[in-house]
């Protein structure tokens, strides 16, 4: 596609990161209602085997391409497989690496789809972008004028604002979310009404832009195997595992361990064992028994990496914060917090606090930033 002059609709010209899901395609069709000029773009990041059975993006390219036509908007493909592999993927396995457990789409979010994509709407003209992303966007007044909050979406069963909380005042100011007012139900409903073919597509879901794959399978082709023991708390041999890089703490299957029944009550049964702790030293993980083991309980975190959406550190109080996507929000205290870290103190005890994925603080509804999980404390 050339350049395209500039936008004769009055609402501006939107481009939309059309993936060829429902949620991005409703999105599309929304934002033509809205009265916007609409471009949809298809984003291909992932080039390593996308002709095996768990990432060919062919299909998705084809569906994105159907929808456009139908809802009769201007499309076009990108490739930021270079900068996928060079900005995310590249930090994906340092930390994998390291014994840590990154989450890529928070990565992802903050490299691919509002930074890449975002410079290449930019060059088209474009006055925004629109992703198919469940969360709201708010302009408020703060000290230095307008301000822009991330806020969860209304339908809480599909907030990703915890995906987002990477997302800084330029991005977010030029950043429209259709869904985050919008229940599901009703967007598959607005599909199936407006006759989209991918109506009923089922959501995507694994490492982003990479897809469903066996993840074992898939780390072993970029990372080497180092085996070594797991142990009990007490040191006592259980079993071996494949690499400390392939297990997060808090996992329960595939330890190889579910043999060994450790203590066991007066009806034979026992706790099924879980993934505590890695001493990367020694190349061990310890497992622990029982879902509730202290060693899985931590009260309190200190985060690095910090990014704050107000492009400062919220004040020193009472918050709620996420450390997994998906659990309720957590009572905490924030302890300290500058421009690079935090310290949060937890009211109960959170569960398989893990380092490498992201701790993101809420204040009710309003997504403040987070910062990547450095270590737990007691």
């Amino acid at each position: 596609m050339s350049l395209p002059s500039p936008s004769s609709s009055a609402r501006g010209r939107v481009v939309v990161g059309m993936s060829g899901g429902v949620d991005s395609s409703v999105t599309a069709w929304l934002l033509k209602q809205q009265g916007y000029e609409v471009i949809g773009l298809f984003m291909k990041n992932w080039e390593d085997d996308d002709d095996s059975e768990y990432c060919s993006t062919r299909q998705d390219l084809l569906d994105a391409a159907s929808v456009a036509d139908r809802v009769g908007v201007d499309f076009e493909y990108v490739n930021f497989a270079a900068e996928y592999k060079d900005r995310v993927f590249a930090e994906f396995l340092r930390e994998y690496s390291a014994g840590r457990t990154p989450n890529p789409d928070v990565l992802c979010n903050a490299e691919i789809k509002f930074k890449a994509f975002l410079d290449h709407a930019m060059n088209l003209g474009a006055d925004h972008i629109a992703t198919g992303h469940y969360a709201r966007v708010r302009a408020v007044q703060g000290p230095q004028g307008t301000e822009y909050q991330l806020l969860k979406a209304l339908d809480s069963t599909k907030d990703q604002s915890y995906f987002l909380h990477r997302l800084n005042q330029a991005q977010l100011s030029r950043t429209l979310f259709p869904l985050g007012d919008i229940p599901k139900t009703e967007v598959r409903r607005i599909a199936h009404e407006i006759g989209l073919h991918n109506a009923a597509k089922k959501d995507s879901t694994g490492i982003c832009f990479i897809g469903e794959r066996p993840f074992r399978e898939f780390l072993n082709r970029y990372l080497p195997t180092a085996p070594g023991d797991i142990l009990t708390p007490e040191g006592k041999r259980i079993g071996r595992h494949h690499g400390l890089a392939f297990y997060t703490l808090g996992q329960r299957k595939g330890l190889g361990i579910g043999g060994v029944k450790g203590n066991q009550r007066e009806d034979g049964t026992a706790d099924a064992w879980y993934a505590a702790r890695k001493d990367l030293e020694r190349n061990v993980l310890y497992a622990v028994q029982g879902h509730d083991h202290p060693w899985l309980l931590s009260r309190g975190l200190q985060a690095l990496d910090a990014s704050w959406i107000a492009g400062r550190a919220p004040n020193v109080q009472q918050y709620g914060a996420k450390t997994r996507y998906r659990q309720p929000d957590a009572a905490c205290q924030l302890v300290s917090a500058d421009a690079s870290q935090f310290e949060l103190s937890f009211t109960e005890p959170q569960w398989a606090v893990t380092p490498g994925q992201s701790a993101v603080l809420y204040d009710g509804d309003v997504c403040l930033g987070g910062g990547i999980i450095a270590s737990a404390t007691d």
